[in-house]
């Protein structure tokens, strides 16, 4: 696949199939194309877009719960999405407004595509895993097969090439993998898509959200090999972007977007039952009630690092800076299919302060009872943790 440029996802955006709309209630591609723009200065609303993965739930609950009406905001029913690359392409093309994207994603549609975009919290922490077929026991077992990843883009790729490697084995891209020279193939899938290929034997793993993870389990098609919060802790995968221009000309919405996501998340860390059913019931997440049940509460398994708690989902808002520093140096060694050069032209130390506004998070913290009540440090700083393998 070539390095997608801005004028083919301005394109693609309303294009047939872009979006796929899944249970009722759930806005589908017929309503993008007939939206235009949908922002708080138009009198429309603000639109909201994401995947089916619980790493949305805080945007969901949010607009279950009525939280963005609470702050002023009148925002439409969250659209749902198949793929990464197609929500990216709406978002830019001005048909949804406030999106979870993988962080990795925000930094190249930033550098690589010049998208005037501002991340403006966290939506999560941890919540993915490597999920194997059955029959596959250690990591080097992998060797001659193929692992989907959800988009290049992605933490995802990048701690799954870090595990690869700390095994002995080689990701490749556009070459069929090797038992005997120990190589395994990388393959871009939709969420929605990975199950039934690991089901069918397409694919011998995928790294994934939940509770796409959760569900391979519960239907005995797989097994969690390891939760990429055992790799890298507290890591960040997918975060809350909006337009620069939003910040610019009406920075009272994204406070209001801030306090509301924010209140959620603080409301889902103490009542994950009660939103794995507000998630189910209000038809935003497709997948059974206890396959997302499974994966916000306590996923089972034997991390490597048990003190981390990197099998639980966490829901920290604050974007830490030596997070965004380790991310675009790591992003340097992962192997994509696509233009790395924009890579080269970065100072890692000073992509967060370009890429980020944290204003908005931190009167929002301070509003849901400080960083305390998050679990953060007073001084909102930490050091990265991850680990050779």
């Amino acid at each position: 696949m070539s390095p997608v440029d801005r004028r083919t996802l301005l394109r693609a955006a309303a294009g047939a199939g872009a979006v796929a709309a899944v249970g009722g209630g759930v806005a589908g591609i017929a309503d993008l194309a007939t939206a235009g723009r949908s922002t708080a200065r138009t009198g429309e609303g603000l639109r909201v877009g994401y995947l089916p993965i619980t790493d949305a739930s805080p945007l969901l609950v949010a607009h279950a719960q009525g939280r963005f009406a609470a702050a002023g905001l009148d925002v439409q029913r969250p659209v749902l999405f198949r793929g990464w690359e197609s929500l990216a392409q709406a978002f830019l093309a001005d048909e949804v407004d406030v999106v979870h994207l993988l962080m990795p994603f925000a930094v190249q549609l930033r550098y690589a595509l010049g998208a005037k975009i501002r991340m403006i919290a966290w939506g999560h922490t941890n919540g993915s895993a490597l999920t194997v077929s059955p029959d596959i026991g250690e990591l080097a077992a992998l060797a001659g097969r193929q692992v989907a990843i959800p988009f290049w883009w992605s933490v995802h790729n990048v701690v799954l090439q870090r595990m690869l490697r700390g095994a002995g084995l080689r990701p490749v891209v556009r070459e069929n993998p090797s038992a005997r020279d120990g190589t395994v193939g990388l393959v871009v899938l939709s969420p929605a898509d990975m199950l039934p290929a690991l089901d069918t034997g397409r694919v011998a793993g995928y790294i994934v959200a939940d509770p796409f993870n959760a569900a391979a389990e519960i239907r005995e098609v797989g097994r969690i090999a390891r939760f990429v919060g055992d790799a890298w802790r507290r890591h960040a995968c997918c975060v809350v972007v909006v337009r620069q221009e939003l910040v610019d000309t009406d920075p009272g919405a994204v406070q209001g977007v801030t306090d509301a996501i924010t209140g959620a998340q603080r409301w889902i860390d103490g009542a994950r039952g009660d939103a794995a059913s507000v998630l189910s019931s209000g038809r935003y997440l497709p997948q059974p009630l206890p396959a997302i049940s499974r994966a916000l509460d306590q996923p089972p398994g034997s991390p490597h690092n048990p003190d981390w708690h990197g099998e639980r989902i966490g829901f920290e808002p604050f974007p830490f800076p030596g997070y965004t520093r380790r991310l675009v140096e790591a992003m340097r060694d992962t192997v994509v299919d696509g233009d790395t050069t924009f890579l080269d032209r970065l100072d890692p130390a000073a992509v967060h302060a370009d890429l980020t506004d944290d204003r908005f998070v931190r009167r929002s913290i301070d509003r849901h009872g400080g960083p305390a009540a998050f679990g953060l440090p007073a001084s909102l700083t930490r050091t990265e943790e991850v680990t050779a393998v």
